[in-house]
């Protein structure tokens, strides 16, 4: 059976998959032995946007992929109101949905719900399932590392107002609907546009 990840570099794509890519033009390096300062390179030398790391076994490709690299690990959630709208903030010129790094010893459901309220204010809320998991690469003090997002489906009665966290550069909060959340995906970071294709939603 196919399984597939995708793991963000900016506007760049890694592709973890166990079907070898057929094409010609398409960028194939073999996950296994292939080092993530070499990525870094064959992206420079080739100006490649997607590149694919081929693994035989379906069930070890993020196991490799997360040897090359240090990992994080973060909770965040797709939250909707009795109204049916979403729950988005904006930050550094991009519309987001609420997330942060988890804390030792901390559930990653419990930091989910800890997060969002912190970014947000809202309150009343209430986990009602996995939505998906995105992936992506970020540097910090020159170091590269992956973060590994676990997005929760959450809903709430809360209607008291919004309240950013300012100290983390968020600088709006909004409830929208789908005609504005369509809108706002196109401001937006391909992991989040990535998670709203997976869960099906209309563009």
């Amino acid at each position: 059976m196919g399984q597939k990840y995708k793991v963000f570099i900016n506007a760049k794509q890694l592709v973890l998959t166990n079907e070898k890519p057929t094409s010609t033009k398409d960028h194939v390096l073999p996950l296994q032995h292939t080092s993530f300062a070499d990525i870094l390179s064959y992206f420079m030398k080739t100006g490649a946007k997607t590149i694919y790391l081929h693994g035989d076994d379906p069930l070890t490709l993020m196991h490799y992929f997360k040897t090359k690299l240090p990992v994080t690990q973060a909770g965040g959630g797709l939250v909707t109101n009795s109204k049916g709208k979403t729950l988005f903030i904006y930050r550094k010129g991009k519309w987001d949905l609420p997330k942060g790094k988890i804390d030792r010893g901390e559930t990653i459901e419990k930091g989910a719900v800890r997060e969002v309220k912190e970014e947000t204010g809202v309150k009343k809320l209430k986990i009602k399932g996995l939505a998906g998991m995105t992936y992506h690469i970020f540097k910090r003090n020159d170091i590269y590392q992956l973060k590994e997002t676990f997005w929760f489906h959450m809903d709430t009665t809360y209607d008291g107002d919004l309240k950013p966290e300012i100290k983390e550069e968020i600088t709006k909060v909004r409830w929208k609907s789908h005609k504005k959340t369509k809108k706002a995906l196109e401001k937006t970071y391909p992991n989040i546009k990535h998670l709203f294709d997976k869960l099906g939603f209309k563009f």
